[in-house]
């Protein structure tokens, strides 16, 4: 009996935590929609206390319900990243009364400045670098502006399969914080596999870019639900390990958690400290609840704790 019990809390071990792992996704961020955050009754006791919420602004949402989810978010504390696609915004104009708005209405310092993944360009607005040059962010004294980086390409972007248009566009905006003094980040798409992550990430330090990297993975979610949203976001050779692991019976039964490529990363910075890769943003795609509590999980070792 000594000896089954030996071995059955032998079975139950965790496998050991990387080094660096709680610090790389320690100070974590995660996105929210507005009508994904009307059915959290309370943020305070979900995120971490100061937690960087952005807000994915989807076509056809109006901008009341957008600066309204912000104010709340930036009541309770947290450090909100409303999301600018500039495809979505017909005229400078418009785009000067959303800003005006966040920063009067709600407090916003920060943004997320996007092409957009639109087809037809609302009106002129078309890509990030017109919504930084616009000036506006400066005008109304945004402290923090963050655009997007494709680990593994951006098919509405590079149609020829290549990421030359994309590197080249971090460039550009790499460029322009050096010229500014603007604090700069990149915020990733998520993916599943951290070699292509890191190869992209070697590829843009060495071309020049020092922006840091705020790496993208997708929360805790069914399998099906991820191969979804996976395909149609455009992830590219990662999603391989999801089609893998929907060939394993085992593990097709059971939710997907971004343990593995979190271990990576992890175990990489442990090796290379000077990496751009700084902090993970969380895409709560299997909802809000689960993947804060998960993140807050791998944090403290306890389930469902109110931070």
């Amino acid at each position: 009996m000594a000896l089954l019990n030996l071995f059955k809390g032998r079975q139950e071990e965790k496998p050991a935590e990387p080094a660096g792992f709680r610090d790389l996704i320690a100070g974590y961020s995660i996105e929210v929609m507005p009508r994904t955050a009307a059915k959290v009754e309370d943020f305070k006791t979900l995120l971490p206390k100061g937690t960087r919420v952005y807000i994915a602004h989807i076509e056809g949402t109006p901008i009341e319900d957008m600066v309204s989810t912000a104010k709340r978010l930036t009541d309770d504390g947290f450090a909100v990243m409303p999301h600018f696609p500039a495809r979505i915004i017909p005229t400078l104009a418009t785009l000067e009364d959303w800003i005006k708005r966040y920063h009067n209405e709600a407090g916003v310092e920060q943004a997320l400045l996007l092409g957009g993944g639109v087809a037809s360009p609302a009106g002129d607005l078309n890509n990030s670098m017109q919504l930084i040059d616009s000036g506006l962010f400066d005008k109304y004294h945004f402290k923090r502006l963050h655009v997007a980086g494709h680990p593994e390409g951006n098919k509405d972007i590079d149609l020829d399969g290549s990421t030359r248009i994309v590197d080249e566009a971090l460039r550009i905006k790499h460029a322009f914080a050096e010229r500014s003094g603007a604090e700069m980040a990149i915020a990733t798409q998520f993916a599943f596999d951290a070699k292509p992550v890191i190869a992209w990430a070697e590829r843009i330090a060495a071309a020049g870019v020092k922006l840091p990297i705020h790496l993208g993975i997708a929360g805790p979610t069914k399998l099906q639900t991820l191969i979804k949203f996976a395909i149609a976001c455009g992830v590219g050779p990662s999603l391989n390990v999801l089609q893998k692991r929907a060939m394993d019976l085992s593990k097709l039964l059971t939710p997907y958690e971004p343990t593995e490529v979190l271990a990576e990363i992890a175990d990489y910075k442990a090796a290379h400290p000077e990496s751009l890769i700084q902090q993970i943003h969380v895409f709560p795609l299997g909802g809000i609840r689960a993947s804060a509590e998960w993140m807050n999980e791998q944090l403290t070792g306890e389930k469902s704790v109110a931070l």
